[in-house]
């Protein structure tokens, strides 16, 4: 479990239409309570939202701690934030959440304050007061995440600078996209058969097969009926892959709701702008072939290769199967719109052929008879004015 809860039991309860006060019926209501009592049960979770009096009156009904699926998110994220910036997003969001829950259903906090300054007035209620307490601190902890959005701003203008290729991960929670950015980055970062593992955004650089250099971002997992606050406030992890030149969607292809899955994913895609000709960016990498049958696994790779240049990439983070071809596909994807130039270096010319490798993705070498070397490059229009001031011979190949 996510968040070390022992769970005793779940109970689906088909409804046909929801109750103001309690959401779900009266005997339904009753029923779960005598449960409550004879199992000693001190949380109930409901898998919906429920507002403020819905869950007050449940509290009352259940003699129990009741939450809802924001809360419960809201719980995980909270243990999962590392960074600062992780652990103001979560902050952020839940005194969004409690702000909604500050109602006058709540009667201790009608109670009257004195007024302020020399003539009184009517002062304020307690629940005022908590929402003004609430505010400030949401209005302290925004201005703190813009310094912050500048931080990561000036670090992501200097990445573009050097410049290398951002590739992103994204993908439902739980698809092994930690697992697959530890596979492809030789990286140890946290990746558990649980829910929002990673939180907060990590990059790595990996070289592709030909030396060209990329950075690889990790991000937060998706989920279907993200929160409203939810995603607001976590947005800002989500920068790099709004910016990335390729996007890996990355699928638990062994999930029997796999597809509904990715329409969660496609739907948060779309409200970061990307879709429509921006779809072209996102490779789709379909994770845990280990987990398949057999039999599955050799069909879901025969349409792979049906499908030709922009198939799915049947992978396994665990066992390393199909991340050659992965890799091999981020290359390819990148090669668009790159030029392809011949160099031709002296033999004694070491310090160049260090600095093409370093700075140019190389595609192959050939010395020559007289000891020259001929270098064949491959690079983008960014890079392109470097090569030329430093090898003013490079032509066409």
């Amino acid at each position: 479990m996510a968040i070390d809860l022992s769970i005793t039991g779940a109970v689906a309860i088909p409804l046909r239409e929801t109750r103001p006060a309690t959401y779900i019926g009266q005997g339904k209501v009753e029923e779960i309570a005598q449960r409550i009592e004879a199992e000693e049960i001190g949380l109930v979770m409901m898998d919906c939202a429920l507002s403020p009096v819905q869950q007050r009156n449940l509290e009352q009904a259940f003699k129990a701690k009741v939450i809802d699926r924001t809360g419960l998110i809201l719980e995980i994220f909270g243990r999962r934030a590392s960074t600062r910036e992780g652990r103001l997003q979560v902050e952020l969001a839940h005194l969004a959440y409690q702000k909604s829950r500050l109602v006058r259903s709540w009667t201790h906090l009608e109670r009257q304050r004195g007024g302020f300054g020399f003539l009184g007035g009517p002062g304020e209620t307690q629940i005022e007061t908590d929402r003004r307490l609430i505010q400030e601190r949401m209005s302290r902890i925004e201005r703190d995440l813009e310094d912050v959005k500048r931080t990561r701003g000036l670090h992501r203008a200097s990445r573009e600078k050097v410049p290398y290729p951002t590739v992103a991960l994204v993908g439902y929670t739980n698809a092994g996209k930690s697992s697959l950015f530890n596979r492809m980055t030789e990286a140890e970062v946290l990746a558990k058969d649980m829910l929002f593992a990673t939180l907060d955004p990590t990059t790595r650089a990996v070289s592709l097969p030909h030396g060209l250099k990329i950075v690889l971002s990790d991000t937060v997992g998706f989920i279907s009926d993200l929160p409203t606050q939810l995603v607001a406030a976590f947005r800002a992890t989500l920068e790099d892959v709004i910016s990335a030149r390729i996007i890996l969607h990355v699928r638990d292809i062994a999930s029997p709701d796999a597809e509904a899955q990715e329409l969660d994913v496609k739907q948060v895609l779309a409200e970061l702008g990307i879709s429509g000709a921006a779809e072209k960016r996102i490779i789709e990498v379909w994770n845990k072939a280990d987990l398949l049958p057999p039999g599955e696994a050799k069909r879901l790779a025969e349409v792979s290769q049906r499908r030709g240049e922009g198939a799915p990439i049947l992978v396994s983070a665990l066992t390393g199967e199909g991340i050659p071809a992965l890799l091999a596909e981020i290359e390819r994807r990148l090669a668009e719109g790159r030029e392809t130039l011949k160099i031709t270096l002296a033999a004694d010319d070491g310090a160049g052929l260090a600095w093409l490798h370093e700075n140019a993705e190389v595609l192959s070498r050939r010395n020559g008879r007289t000891g020259k070397v001929t270098i064949t490059i491959r690079a983008g229009a960014s890079e392109m004015g470097r090569i030329a001031r430093r090898f003013p011979e490079a032509k066409p190949a």
